[in-house]
């Protein structure tokens, strides 16, 4: 008899955000290296030889998907932060203490834990607070003029935003790369076990002719 495989609620719930933030993480970022290798401006004939260059997508697409796999991502992080915010307070209470040297001392692996959380932290903050400067404040158009597009230079310029978004996002990419490799065993574990777990449920699950699942 094949044993059940078991995930606590919380396990599962955990594993589920991780995927919609690797998810919108994926399409974020293959659509903003499409912006960052084949960027806009020029004219037909002109200096930019890759005006009017369609990759697998034409570019209003591709906006559309760094847009939403941005959202996507913002909101499924939001949850994480959420559901592990005693965590995080533990983890920063301790790492002070540590540093003040008033408390027990934190072994280099969680140092470098710790400290590649609050890249990915920081990096993704920064990314998401220029993201959405650049949802409310597009491109185009001038200032008075029709088009709300111009640039409202809110703290800095809009150059200084896309600098901003452009370096803070690889750096998040980097730094997440490094989480995920931190983690890998969890992740591989659980994805294992949640598969496996689902599947389980699945072939249990009795079903009526009508295709109802039938009372227990």
């Amino acid at each position: 008899m094949t044993k059940r495989i078991r995930l606590s609620a919380q396990t599962r719930a955990n594993w589920i955000i991780f995927a919609v933030v690797s998810l919108g993480g994926i399409v974020a970022s293959v659509s903003g290296a499409y912006y960052l290798f084949w960027p806009s401006g020029g004219y037909e004939g002109g200096r930019n030889p890759l005006y009017g260059v369609s990759v697998l997508f034409d570019r209003h697409t591709w906006g559309d998907l760094h847009t939403w796999g941005g959202i996507l991502m913002i909101a499924a992080i939001v949850i994480h932060f959420a559901t592990h915010w005693t965590w995080v307070k533990r983890m920063t209470r301790r790492t002070i203490k540590s540093i003040r040297g008033r408390g027990s001392r934190l072994s280099s692996g969680t140092k470098f834990n710790v400290g590649i959380d609050l890249v990915v932290a920081v990096g993704f903050l920064l990314t998401a607070v220029s993201g959405v400067y650049f949802l409310f404040a597009p491109s185009g158009g001038y200032q008075g003029g029709g088009n709300p597009g111009w640039d409202p230079a809110f703290l800095f310029s809009r150059t200084t935003w896309d600098l901003i978004h452009t370096w803070s996002g690889i750096v998040t990419i980097v730094a997440a790369v490094i989480h995920l490799w931190i983690h890998w065993r969890w992740i591989t574990n659980v994805s294992k076990r949640f598969f496996l777990s689902l599947g389980q449920q699945l072939r249990l699950t009795p079903v009526r002719a009508s295709g109802a699942p039938a009372a227990e």
